[in-house]
């Protein structure tokens, strides 16, 4: 637990160690309680709408945010459903976000919680690689951008998300309600309910259960940060179990690099050879999104396919 307004050394430590070994660790002391409590009842209120409400705003291939219910991960489907949007201010050719209609508040709270969990996601980042060493101008170069990063609401559903009548031709589900994954991204903020269902995986291959804690907010390592700290920390393997009882809502803030970011290792971390090759982020997020929609027949790209020999 590190207390994000003051840091302590033992609690800087403790991120160090968690880091090297699962890639998990909770902040406090992050001042935005009333604006979880906000996003949390928008979330609960979406989720309850009608098809009516989440049918029009459906995700398609060639539209990628919005609502969906089909999600791949790892060529099974996932037990929820979902929610995407990207930076609200974000200036593009064409709008991306598509907000639902008939439920007030919702997109102003998606905002406030977009604009607080990046400023949020940058300083949490900053920290991380500070308690790597690091000297400023390598912070900054490895900083995320929130023109990249996304938020996701996420209802896991006790049994599957989908209508009976709507399941043929789909991928069986998971044994998993989501499936073991990394991350691509620097790190992911996630807000999660008190359900639980959460696991990480350990370097010896144990699964710990991510108990929620009320006031918290759950960090989590992603693959760009592994490769650039060569190893030394790791990006969260996690999962979720099935809900049986009732069911789970998190929400996660994606913290993605910059776009034209080459990944790759920081020197000052690298003793002897590098432990991967470069590669930009554009390609590997690319990889990593493809398969969403549709079974390839390949699981998605991962960090090690740059993984020096």
């Amino acid at each position: 637990m590190v207390n994000i307004a003051a840091p302590s050394a033992t609690s800087l430590a403790a991120l160090d160690a968690a880091c090297r070994d699962h890639g998990f660790f909770l902040l406090e002391g992050h001042g935005l309680n009333d604006l979880v409590d906000r996003t949390w009842d928008a979330t609960r209120r979406f989720f309850s709408a009608g098809t009516g409400v989440k049918e029009p705003i459906r995700r398609t291939a060639d539209r990628a945010l919005g609502w969906y219910d089909r999600e791949l991960t790892k060529r099974t489907r996932d037990h929820k459903e979902v929610f995407d949007f990207i930076d609200p201010d974000l200036v593009l050719d064409s709008p991306m976000n598509r907000w639902p209609d008939g439920l007030d508040g919702f997109e102003d709270t998606m905002r406030d919680f977009f604009d607080a969990f990046a400023v949020l996601a940058d300083r949490t980042t900053g920290l991380v690689h500070e308690t790597l060493g690091l000297d400023p101008e390598t912070i900054e170069a490895c900083a995320g951008a929130r023109s990249t990063s996304t938020v996701r609401l996420n209802h896991y559903t006790v049994g599957d998300p989908v209508p009976e009548a709507e399941r043929a031709g789909l991928n069986e589900l998971g044994p998993t309600a989501l499936g073991a994954h990394t991350d691509p991204g620097v790190l992911t903020l996630l807000l999660q309910d008190d359900c639980g269902g959460l696991q990480t995986q350990t370097r010896d291959g144990a699964w710990l259960d991510v108990e929620p804690r009320p006031g918290t907010v759950v960090v989590n390592l992603g693959d760009t940060t592994q490769v650039r700290t060569n190893d030394r920390y790791r990006a969260a393997v996690h999962r979720v179990v099935p809900m049986t009882d009732s069911d789970r809502y998190s929400i996660p803030l994606f913290f993605n690099p910059r776009r034209d970011a080459v990944v790759e290792p920081i020197g000052s971390l690298v003793n002897g050879a590098p432990a991967f090759h470069p590669f930009t982020w554009r390609e590997f997020i690319a990889g990593r999104a493809e398969d969403n929609y549709a079974d390839l027949g390949v699981e998605d790209i991962q960090i090690d396919r740059f993984r020096v020999a």
